[in-house]
């Protein structure tokens, strides 16, 4: 999950090489290069992904808060925005691809290597 390949293979990349900091971070391969499995099934599925996203997002918060109680003996809203919104959005491109490769792997199960399994 972590490596963002297929969840049915883990063989295929969901994502094209070399775009995960490019304006492209969020395109997707249509299917498994391997398997064939299609990485959108329908309209519309990566809906949940969002709570996923928000979840990472949520604990992102808490642990730059958490460092920053470390780090500062007096903590502003204005260090805890900047530090905040630093983050996310540095992290953006890999939280999505994690919250949609996360959210695949839920309703996609393995059925083993790309030579073993049926092509769809």
């Amino acid at each position: 999950m972590l490596t963002a390949k297929c969840p049915r293979c883990r063989e295929g990349s969901m994502f094209p090489e070399g775009t995960l900091y490019t304006k492209r971070f969020a395109q997707m391969n249509p299917r498994c290069p391997c398997c064939g499995q299609p990485f959108e099934p329908e309209p519309g599925y990566y809906f949940g992904a969002m709570f996923i996203s928000y979840a990472i997002t949520t604990g992102i918060f808490l642990m730059a808060l958490f460092i920053l109680n470390l780090l500062v003996e007096e903590i502003t809203m204005l260090m805890v925005f900047v530090t905040v919104v630093g983050v996310v959005i540095g992290f953006l491109p890999v939280i999505f691809r994690l919250s949609r490769s996360l959210w695949i792997n839920i309703f996609v199960r393995y059925e083993g290597p790309c030579d073993k399994i049926r092509k769809l």
